[in-house]
């Protein structure tokens, strides 16, 4: 029997979990969950289980979180209705009702910790304040705000992780954290065009790189009391590198974590930066 604790990944063949889960295999004993099969980087995942986590009758999958340590939930309900009629709010309506699914079975099944992939969008109200020079930055105490039912839902995961965090209404606390993933992709600065300030700065801002992203997740896992000042178990993390452009504030996974992001966008990105700086003056 492996020493290692059991995490399980749902969402295992998305964006996130694709960048997690090479170096988590390292240090864990990994149950990868999706709704059907899918492929990571060309190949199949190994061992990969399918269940339908929005399916409200949890019997149907709660064996596979029996004896798990964290859960880590990536995955994400979509439609190809939406994309047409633009509304999104079933959609996300799905994904609350998978968030409760997620927090309600682990908490049956005493699993320690909750890690719930959260958003920016879960405050993307302030974006064009702080873009516009009208804020200058925002913090996991900021009350949340969203233009859009996406981050609606997000919020919806969070305020309900305080709830479960809380443990008034089962009884028991469910320890859980919520990280709002920026940007983790390589290539945002590259589709602004050449020039646009505000959009290169917003990519610049919200950079994670890969070995910043699995030590926010391993640090989030491995700490051992992430209580907050009050006592509750539950904690609101940024999911953005050390970027000098960063206007979502990294404190509080500094402090409680000891969250030391490795990468900073204007180092990683500073040639493309500088493009864009003088493609602006040429325009100006």
């Amino acid at each position: 029997m492996s020493d290692k604790r059991k995490v399980v990944i749902t969402g295992a063949c998305g964006k996130v979990s694709s960048l997690l889960i090479p170096e988590l295999s390292q240090h864990y004993d990994l149950t990868l969950i999706d709704v059907k099969p899918g492929e990571r980087q060309g190949e199949e995942l190994e061992n990969l289980i399918t269940a339908d986590l929005v399916d409200q009758d949890r019997d149907q999958y709660r064996q596979h979180f029996a004896g798990a340590d964290t859960i880590i939930h990536n995955g994400f309900f979509r439609t190809g209705d939406n994309v047409v009629t633009g509304d999104y709010f079933q959609p996300e309506l799905a994904n609350v009702q998978m968030a409760y699914n997620i927090y309600r079975t682990a908490w049956e099944e005493g699993v320690r910790r909750v890690i719930m992939t959260s958003s920016n969008h879960a405050a993307d109200y302030y974006e064009r304040l702080l873009l516009d020079g009208k804020m200058d930055t925002i913090s996991h105490e900021t009350q949340n705000r969203s233009y859009a039912w996406y981050g609606w839902a997000k919020d919806a995961y969070e305020h309900m992780g305080f709830v479960f965090a809380l443990g008034e209404i089962n009884g028991k606390p469910l320890e859980n954290v919520q990280i709002r993933i920026g940007a983790p992709r390589e290539d945002d600065i590259d589709r602004c065009e050449l020039g646009d300030l505000r959009k290169a700065r917003r990519a610049l801002a919200t950079y994670i790189s890969q070995r910043d992203l699995c030590q926010l997740y391993i640090k989030s896992i491995e700490c051992e009391d992430i209580r907050d000042k009050q006592g509750i178990p539950f904690q609101i993390f940024y999911g953005i590198s050390g970027n000098n452009h960063a206007f979502w504030s990294l404190v509080n996974a500094r402090e409680v974590i000891g969250y030391e992001p490795q990468d900073n966008s204007d180092i990683r990105f500073r040639d493309k930066w500088q493009k864009h700086i003088e493609a602006a003056d040429h325009t100006a």
